[in-house]
């Protein structure tokens, strides 16, 4: 992709309202425009990491065994009515009358849509269990939306919703999606810590929060700072016992401020780690919550009706987009971790124009297409200065410096970008350099 046909509406200075870095630096970007408050379109950078990061968060569902669906934004408000927490939301809910005096919502979240389109179907035990789950935009009419997409009114969300005939099968779908949790943060390139968590207006019994440290983070966390040191599972049997992994993970101490209790914290002062963190993902187990007030029954083995057991795990996709950048940013912009950046590699041509400069800048665009990277290349006519701050603004792993006077000795500059790590190499070592790089 050419910088000169590309979309991208930079800002040189900070917008005032943007109070933290994910914030001042995807306006500065140009990788979201507000259309209004909470609510903002995706700018073509802005839109490439959002999907990069669902594709991951979808290829970990699939791995766990969960069904793709789509349901819709716009629901039925009898639906919440019978699960009686229609009256109960509260103001975060947008309620909408049609055209006809029917009463709808613009869902905040899906258990009442997925239990009636589980309950339409389901007839026997036979039937479960079941994972199923959807990406889909969200809003929730926040009073005071703040810090860009991190705490906005729209956004992207993906919930999934387990169906299950007893408690036991039900806690193992539980533990499939705490696990496929840890594997999505970890792709992602962050540490995400599962935390405890209270319930809240979901409901449940059992309910886990992973948050993602960071200095700028809106909750404190409290944890031994030997959990700093896991790492997520590889080789997953999805359908073999995961309780060990969970019992792993939740038997070393975390907890977020709300449930941390300094009296009756069992970690050694030396031992406990205080930082801040950014809620990315929740894990609910809520029962009969639902399926009782709905109906949601099967029949079981001996022929008697059983009602449903359930739990519902979302992710904030959109919302991990500032996650990544307030965990991973410097003085100069943001610093993509490789699996999410919008492009892999940013070449930047000192003098475009230049047959010499041109005939280099188009020679590795086509290799590192070849072996399946993106490439931006700015081909602007725009100072140097501004085109390496830029570059660093967008924060593309790799940056590759094209010039006419390093060409007359045969080199190029790399810089990598999380390091700032500078080398003079040939174009082809340059070529293998990124390539290779593990």
């Amino acid at each position: 992709m050419r910088l000169s046909q590309f979309f991208l509406p930079v800002l040189k200075e900070n917008p005032a309202e943007a109070q933290i870095a994910s914030h001042r630096y995807m306006l500065r970007a140009g990788m979201i425009r507000q259309s209004s408050a909470g609510i903002y379109s995706w700018l073509p950078l802005g839109f490439r990491v959002l999907k990069k990061i669902e594709q991951i968060v979808r290829e970990e569902q699939d791995a766990a065994g969960a069904l793709e669906v789509l349901m819709p934004t716009i629901q039925p408000a009898d639906l919440w009515r019978e699960s009686g927490r229609y009256d109960d939301y509260g103001k975060e809910m947008l309620r909408i009358t049609d055209r006809h005096g029917r009463d709808m919502l613009y869902g905040p979240t899906n258990e009442e849509q997925i239990t009636e389109i589980f309950r339409a179907a389901a007839r026997s035990y036979r039937d479960v269990p079941k994972l199923l789950y959807h990406i889909q935009w969200k809003f929730r009419d926040e009073v005071r939306p703040r810090f860009g997409i991190m705490r906005g009114r729209e956004f992207l969300m993906k919930d999934a919703y387990s169906f299950d005939l007893d408690y036991e099968s039900s806690r193992r779908a539980y533990n499939k999606m705490f696990v496929s949790y840890l594997r999505t943060f970890e792709r992602m390139g962050l540490q995400a810590i599962p935390l405890r968590a209270a319930t809240g207006p979901i409901g449940g019994d059992l309910s886990h929060e992973f948050v993602v440290l960071a200095d700028t983070g809106e909750s404190e966390v409290f944890c031994h700072r030997d959990l700093l040191e896991f790492r997520a599972p590889t080789d997953i049997d999805y359908d073999g016992d995961l309780q060990p992994i969970v019992d792993r993970w939740t038997s070393i101490y975390a907890a977020a401020d709300e449930m941390h209790d300094p009296a009756e914290c069992p970690v050694p002062d030396a031992d406990l780690v205080k930082r801040r963190g950014i809620e990315v993902g929740h894990i609910f187990h809520f029962g009969s919550k639902y399926s009782k007030p709905m109906g949601a029954t099967v029949t079981g083995p001996d022929g008697q009706e059983t009602e449903l057991q359930m739990g519902s795990y979302g992710i904030g996709v959109s919302r991990l987009v500032g996650g990544i950048i307030e965990a991973s940013h410097d003085g100069d912009g943001i610093i993509w971790p490789d699996p999410v950046a919008p492009f892999h590699v940013g070449i930047v041509n000192l003098k475009a124009g230049d047959a010499d400069c041109d005939a280099a800048c188009e020679g590795l665009e086509t290799q590192f297409a070849n072996a399946g990277l993106e490439v931006l290349v700015d081909d602007t006519d725009e100072r140097a200065g501004a085109k390496f701050a830029t570059m660093d603004l967008i924060g593309l792993p790799w940056q590759i410096v094209v010039g006419p006077r390093g060409l007359k000795n045969g080199v190029v500059e790399v810089k990598r970008r999380r390091s700032g790590e500078k080398e003079e190499t040939t174009l082809e070592a340059a070529v293998n350099k990124v390539v290779g790089f593990e």
